[in-house]
C-alpha cells in the first residue's frame, strides 16, 4: 500500500511540474480509438483579453491547443492486449497532436476503462490533538480508514474523501481550519487489476513519455457529462465505449461508486459482422449509417446495399432490409443496458434522492437508444455531451470524447485524494529510515 501511495504522490508532483511548464497532454486509451489532447495552462487573464470569455465552470485556466485521434489497435475490453500495436497507435496520436500544437510534450495524464474496477466505502476517525483541524489531522484520519484486503494483484486507482464529520456536524467538504474535538471521514476507494495499470504505464514509457496521472474513464466521463446539479443530487453516468461500458455514480459532487461491463459498441458491430457474414469494417459502416433500435413499417421497404470486396459479384451485391439489421442490433444493446441496470441495482442506486441517468460515449449515439434505455433503466434518462472547453475542435465535442474532455478537467482541477496529504510517520513500517526522518522533521 505504501509503495503505491508513493508512486501516486510522485505522479502528482510531475503534474504540478508539467503545469508550471505550461503544457500537458491527456490521453484516452480506448478500445476503438485513442484520443490525445494537448492543453496549455496560461491563466484566464490572457484568454479573457483574447476572446472576451469570462471564467466558465473553472476550466478557463487552460485551453486545448492540439487534438488528434487514431484508430486503436491492440486494445481489448479497455485493456492492452498487444503492446507493440498499442504503442504505435499512442505514438501516432501524440505526434499528430504535437504537430497541430507545434509544441513537444513530455508528460501525459491517461485514462482507461476495463480492469474490473471494484468500489469500497471506508470510514475512519481521529481525536484531534489541537482543537483546530490541520492538514496533518486530515492525513491522519485518512490513514485511519480501514483498507480491506483488495485481493492479490489489485491496486488502488482512486482514494477520495467524500465526506467529513466534525463532532456532530456532518456533510463537511473541507474541515481544515474548523474547530472541534473528533474528526471522522468517509472515503471512496476504487481498486483495479494491477497488471492492466502496469501494462499501460510500461506502454507509455516505451513511447518516451512520463505518466503524470492516471484515472478511470468512468470517473472522468461523469465529470464532463453530468451538470453540477446532477453531481450534487445524485446521478449515474453510463459511458458506452467500444469494448466496455463504464458506470459511475455521483453524489454531493463526489464519485461514490464505479464499475464496468465488459461489453460495448464493438460487440454490436461483431454481431452484425457474424450475422450477415461481412467484414468487421463493413459492419461498422452499416451500423453507423443505417443502425437503429426501433423498427417501423417503413424499415421493411428500406433496403441496404451490403457492399463487400470478396470478388464474388453475387455475394457483394446482397441487400438486406433495415428491419433485419435492427433485429441483430437490438438484443445486444438490450443486454448491455440490462447488465448496467444490474450493476446500478447492486450499488443501491434506487435509494438516491435523484435518479437521473446520463448516457454518453460513442455507442450512445445509436438512434432510439434513449427510448430503450428509459424502459430498461428508469424514466429519467438523457443523452449527455461533454462540457465545452476552450479551443476544443468541433469534431471532438461529441459524446465519444466525454472521457477525453473529462480528463482535461481532471488535469486542471484534480480532486483531493489520499496521496495529496503527507502520510503520518506512525503509518510507515517500523525501523524505516523515512519514519525516523519524518519524526525528526515533525518534532524539531
Amino acid at each position: 500500500m505504501t509503495g503505491l501511495y508513493e508512486s501516486q504522490r510522485a505522479m502528482r508532483h510531475m503534474r504540478r511540474a508539467a503545469m508550471q511548464r505550461g503544457v500537458v497532454a491527456v490521453l484516452d486509451v480506448g478500445t476503438s480509438k485513442i484520443a490525445c489532447l494537448i492543453l496549455r495552462f496560461d491563466g484566464p487573464e490572457r484568454l479573457r483579453e483574447a476572446d472576451g470569455v469570462g471564467p466558465m465552470a473553472g476550466q478557463s485556466s487552460f485551453r486545448v491547443i492540439g487534438a488528434a485521434t487514431t484508430r486503436s489497435r491492440g486494445v481489448k475490453f479497455g485493456e492492452i492486449a498487444v503492446m507493440n500495436e498499442t504503442e504505435r497507435a499512442i505514438r501516432t496520436a501524440v505526434q499528430a497532436a504535437q504537430k497541430m500544437a507545434n509544441v513537444r510534450v513530455d508528460h501525459v495524464i491517461a485514462c482507461f476503462s476495463g480492469a474490473e474496477p471494484r468500489s469500497y466505502g471506508l470510514a475512519g476517525e481521529w481525536d484531534l490533538q489541537d482543537s483546530v483541524v490541520t492538514e496533518q489531522d486530515v492525513a491522519r484520519v485518512l490513514a485511519a480508514c480501514d483498507v480491506p484486503d483488495l485481493g492479490p494483484g489489485r491496486e488502488v486507482l482512486h482514494a477520495q474523501p467524500v465526506n467529513f464529520a466534525l463532532d456532530h456536524r456532518t456533510g463537511l467538504g473541507d474541515p481544515r481550519g474548523q474547530i472541534g474535538n473528533r474528526l471522522a471521514c468517509d472515503m471512496h476507494l476504487l481498486s483495479v487489476e494491477g497488471s492492466v495499470v502496469q501494462n499501460l504505464l510500461y506502454c507509455i514509457k516505451r513511447c518516451d513519455l512520463e505518466l503524470a496521472g492516471i484515472a478511470s474513464s468512468a470517473y472522468v466521463s461523469g465529470i464532463s457529462s453530468l451538470v453540477e446539479d446532477e453531481q450534487e443530487l445524485g446521478a449515474a453516468c453510463i459511458d458506452m465505449g467500444g469494448g466496455s461500458t463504464g458506470i459511475s455514480i455521483f453524489m454531493k459532487k463526489h464519485m461514490i461508486y464505479a464499475d464496468s461491463v465488459r461489453m460495448g459498441g464493438d460487440h454490436v458491430t461483431s454481431d452484425i459482422s457474424k450475422g450477415l457474414q461481412i467484414p468487421f469494417a463493413v459492419a461498422e459502416k452499416i451500423k453507423t449509417k443505417h443502425g437503429g433500435i426501433y423498427a417501423t413499417s417503413m424499415d421493411d421497404r428500406e433496403m441496404i446495399e451490403m457492399g463487400g470486396e470478396s470478388g464474388d459479384w453475387e455475394k457483394d451485391r446482397r441487400q438486406i432490409s433495415r428491419t433485419e439489421l435492427i433485429g441483430i442490433m437490438r438484443p445486444r444493446v438490450e443486454e448491455i443496458l440490462e447488465e448496467a441496470r444490474s450493476r446500478l441495482d447492486a450499488a443501491g442506486f434506487e435509494y438516491l434522492p435523484s435518479q437521473q441517468i446520463v448516457l454518453t460515449g460513442g455507442a450512445s449515439q445509436i438512434p432510439g437508444l434513449d427510448g430503450l434505455a428509459a424502459r430498461i433503466l428508469g424514466q429519467q434518462v438523457r443523452l449527455g455531451r461533454p462540457l465545452r472547453v476552450q479551443g476544443l475542435p468541433q469534431a471532438a465535442t461529441g459524446a465519444p470524447f466525454a472521457s477525453a474532455v473529462g480528463l482535461c478537467l481532471f488535469a486542471a482541477h484534480p480532486q483531493d485524494e489520499w496521496w495529496d496529504f503527507e502520510i503520518p510517520s506512525e503509518r510507515y513500517p517500523a525501523r524505516s529510515l523515512k519514519r525516523a526522518f519524518k519524526w525528526f522533521k515533525d518534532n524539531w
